[in-house]
């Protein structure tokens, strides 16, 4: 095969217009699993949304980190993003059954993205990246092995199909951290990747955005479908002002130091599988949580806070906050304030939840999304953390 991997001369390479194409999918995923956790508002329908997340993150991010070492604009590339874009839509289309009968469409579709994308990477690296080519025959063996699990409990049903799909996740997130390693190929080091540390930076901040933008769609029709009366009005401005502080607290500061840190650091494979690949999961993860809790907010906001509203409500906003936290812990070595005291503030919230309505409640925690995007803010400007920190 001719030879399909990126210049890395010229500098950082740019987010390509197919790649943004191809996160389309995932914006349908995001709201398919969004919806799913409303229509699954229980426990064990909180954790098998949870799993089904996991795979879907997986699936993206296994796709950056491919994107950033093939050239998109060549024609081969483009027709596997397009390939792994219909795998995708099969995927998502499945989720809201995937518990049920369509868990075999799922996993299906999950395990022709995870291997059919690293079999072709062993194709484009043979002749052209050796090192590269030894990682993707570790890869493929991992994400071999975890796609047996994924068809075998999709055939299966009720417990069986979570263990074994529990299972499957167990290895795909155990891998990376492992450094793939395989009896006879030995493991992967991170400073052997060629890693362009911005472009999956800012890979990253384009699921951000995608998040972000299902919980302003959802908050759109909720607001256009309802009554328009001031508690209705008062949750449309707690959610988007939520929203807003969301944004704030990511693309502020953080995201670009993130960036800049990750183009200068002699590691940048070592820092991206840690921040981007494993800690925004808790972002990503925050926001889809709290574009629910908008949609509950805005259906029933004088009703007292039931305990499953009160852990979507508060509890998005605190795992984001926690994702955000552990990506300036990662990078700049710090326990940043802002989001220290606003986890705080939210865990009295969490107190106070049972005795509040639900439109008191989503301004209090919009209240103290407010107040740490706006701190974070002055504190990054005031004292602006270095490029890069000691590691």
């Amino acid at each position: 095969m001719r030879n399909l991997l990126r210049s890395r001369t010229g500098g950082t390479a740019q987010v390509s217009q197919v790649e943004l194409f191809f996160d389309l999918v995932f914006a349908f995923a995001v709201t398919q699993l969004s919806h799913s956790l409303l229509s699954h508002f229980t426990l064990a329908g909180a954790l098998q949304v949870a799993m089904l997340f996991l795979a879907v993150w997986w699936a993206w991010i296994f796709t950056t980190w491919v994107t950033n070492w093939l050239d998109p604009q060549t024609t081969p590339v483009r027709l596997l993003l397009f390939a792994l874009m219909a795998a995708g839509l099969f995927m998502s289309m499945a989720i809201p059954q995937a518990f049920g009968e369509r868990g075999l469409v799922f996993a299906l579709a999950f395990a022709a993205i995870q291997v059919g994308r690293s079999l072709f990477m062993l194709a484009a690296l043979r002749s052209h990246s050796p090192g590269n080519f030894r990682n993707f025959q570790r890869i493929t063996a991992w994400l071999g092995c975890a796609a047996l699990l994924w068809v075998a409990g999709g055939v299966a049903d009720g417990a069986g199909r979570m263990a074994l799909w529990a299972a499957a996740l167990a290895i795909e997130y155990a891998a990376p951290a492992l450094g793939f390693a395989v009896p006879g190929l030995g493991r992967s080091h991170s400073r052997e990747w060629d890693v362009d540390g911005r472009h999956i930076a800012e890979r990253a901040s384009c699921f951000i955005i995608i998040a972000l933008g299902e919980s302003i769609v959802i908050t759109g029709a909720g607001v256009a479908a309802a009554r328009w009366d001031a508690a209705t009005l008062g949750a449309f401005a707690a959610a988007l002002v939520a929203s807003i502080s969301l944004w704030w607290l990511y693309f502020d500061a953080t995201a670009e130091g993130a960036a800049r840190h990750i183009g200068t650091s002699e590691d940048p494979g070592r820092i991206a599988r840690l921040v981007y690949t494993y800690i925004h999961l808790a972002i990503v993860g925050g926001v889809i949580i709290s574009a629910a809790s908008d949609e509950i907010v805005l259906a029933r906001p004088l009703e007292r806070a039931s305990l499953g509203a009160a852990a979507a409500t508060v509890g998005g906003a605190a795992l984001f906050l926690a994702g955000t936290l552990l990506l300036k812990r990662a990078v700049w070595r710090v326990w940043p304030r802002p989001e220290l005291a606003a986890l705080a503030a939210l865990a009295l919230l969490a107190v106070l939840a049972p005795q509040l309505n639900l439109l008191t409640l989503a301004l209090a925690t919009s209240a103290t999304l407010v107040v740490a995007a706006v701190w974070s803010g002055c504190s990054a400007r005031a004292a602006p953390v270095p490029a890069s920190a000691p590691h």
